[in-house]
């Protein structure tokens, strides 16, 4: 998750047209269908569990994922809380039950850290073990999904959507990518750096995307032995969907001026923009792909390479990401 979503989106924690993920309000949570029943303001002698403005866990399914506290109200006698999933679309943001809510300790992140480590582990093992699904099987899968619903749905990449959310979706992609922590955390800093602080990544940047997929195919090389052609096609994908995606999906409208610009004819985003960027590239991945027809045997392969360039940005972050962002206008860097 977090991959925050850029405001056009998908990433960090990612929104649409042009929205920022922000912190919210009562009348965004009025329209989004949230409950609010005009029941009264809460009990002054029963203060609610969680403040608001706190940062908090919250449960979705079986993950625990970064969550901010917009708006607390009591509604059928019990406090509810609608949340705002750091890093991600504020489309996602919903109202959650004070069960699905742990203090941001660091015995919580713990556990929210071993939750994880888990789901890795059952998504490498049913990864292994996956085989295209018979006529028989399909049937019984998909009544497992329905029943398995109002318990709340594991996600795939993407933060907890409200069913009018799915709706809207023509299909959902089958590619599942899990981001390790680190890079979680770098979506939610992206984020706050640009929207919440108005600071921006200096431009252009080195290692570029064009260097860092160069790097990585060298590594592959490496590491196999030998120059891998489907690895080799799969990165050259991954260039092509970044210059593309970029301007309509990856950007903040803070960033949008800077880009103009910095991006003239013939040249490449990928020749600019570096590693933050591309990180918000793997959030909008699934969303992206859920338009491509793909064999099983393919999109498996795909994922795996696709998990593995994930874990090599995660072993040299201190390399290709920024540990802070340029204060100053356009935050272009000065010849």
């Amino acid at each position: 998750m977090g991959s925050s979503n850029p405001s056009d989106g998908p990433v960090p924690k990612e929104e649409e047209e042009d929205e920022e993920m922000a912190n919210g309000d009562a009348a965004e949570a009025e329209a989004n269908g949230n409950p609010s029943d005009g029941s009264g303001s809460p009990d002054s002698t029963a203060p609610p569990p969680f403040s608001e403005g706190e940062k908090v866990l919250a449960f979705h399914g079986p993950l625990i994922y970064e969550a901010k506290i917009q708006k607390a109200e009591v509604l059928d006698g019990k406090w509810k809380f609608f949340v705002h999933y750091l890093g991600w679309n504020k489309n996602w943001d919903e109202w959650v039950a004070v069960d699905r809510l742990l203090k941001h300790t660091k015995e919580n992140i713990a556990k929210q850290e071993d939750l994880a480590k888990e789901s890795q582990v059952q998504e490498k093992s049913k990864s292994r073990s996956s085989q295209k699904p018979s006529k028989t099987d399909v049937k019984p899968e998909k009544e497992d999904a329905k029943n398995q619903g109002s318990k709340g749905k594991k996600r795939k990449s993407v933060p907890p959507s409200e069913e009018k959310e799915k709706e809207k979706k023509p299909q959902e992609s089958p590619l599942m990518l899990q981001f390790p922590l680190t890079l979680k955390k770098q979506l939610v800093d992206d984020a706050e750096f640009v929207t919440q602080l108005g600071k921006l990544v200096k431009l252009p940047r080195s290692p570029n995307v064009d260097d860092i997929l160069k790097k990585y195919l060298e590594h592959r090389t490496k590491k196999d032995g030998m120059i891998n052609e489907s690895v080799s096609e799969i990165l050259k994908g991954l260039r092509c969907y970044f210059d593309k995606a970029l301007p309509v999906l990856l950007l903040y409208n803070k960033e949008k001026a800077q880009y103009n610009d910095m991006v003239k004819e013939d040249v490449s985003p990928s020749t600019i923009y570096g590693a933050e960027h591309l990180l918000r590239l793997f959030v909008k991945l699934p969303e992206l792909l859920s338009h491509v027809s793909m064999e099983e045997e393919a999109l498996t392969k795909l994922q795996q390479r696709l998990l593995d360039f994930l874990k090599f940005m995660q072993k040299n972050q201190s390399l290709f990401f920024l540990s802070s962002y340029d204060t100053s206008k356009g935050a272009v860097k000065s010849e």
